[in-house]
């Protein structure tokens, strides 16, 4: 039996947005390993965002098997696969201690890589924002 899935393409890419800015908040907060973080699902729910947009939402949280689910459908520049790889990196290390042999992960990233993260998502959701095309619904 198929079901229909409401095409939230909007609601993914304003997250995206919000999330870029918590990427910033964190960033000038010291928080680097929460804006590593934060700035993967920026990329995360922008890659959704398009998903969706295409008619091909994904179940996951990986952001390299999101590019191979766009790659049949879309042209993806160079330089937002390079975002995203990275960006991929961000997802469970920034979270969880028994990523690393000791310390806490907030111990274990430092603000260039920080800076370099949000920079890389706010790649990925420029690109969203351009594929998606005029924007949606007003955001508040």
């Amino acid at each position: 039996m198929a079901f229909a899935i409401m095409n939230r393409k909007w609601d993914w890419l304003r997250q995206a947005e919000l999330d870029l800015k918590a990427a910033g908040d964190l960033l000038s907060s010291r928080n680097y390993a929460w804006a590593c973080f934060t700035s993967q699902q920026c990329a995360e729910k922008a890659f959704k965002a398009i998903l969706f947009h295409l008619g091909k939402p994904v179940l996951t949280h990986n952001v390299v098997d999101m590019l191979k689910a766009l790659a049949p459908h879309l042209p993806v520049p160079a330089a937002v696969v390079k975002a995203g790889n990275t960006l991929n990196r961000y997802y469970i290390p920034t979270r969880y201690p028994g990523a690393f042999s000791s310390g806490a992960p907030g111990d274990q990233y430092f603000e260039p890589e920080a800076k370099e993260a949000k920079d890389l998502a706010r790649v990925v959701y420029d690109f969203a924002q351009s594929t998606l095309g005029p924007a949606g619904p007003s955001t508040p």
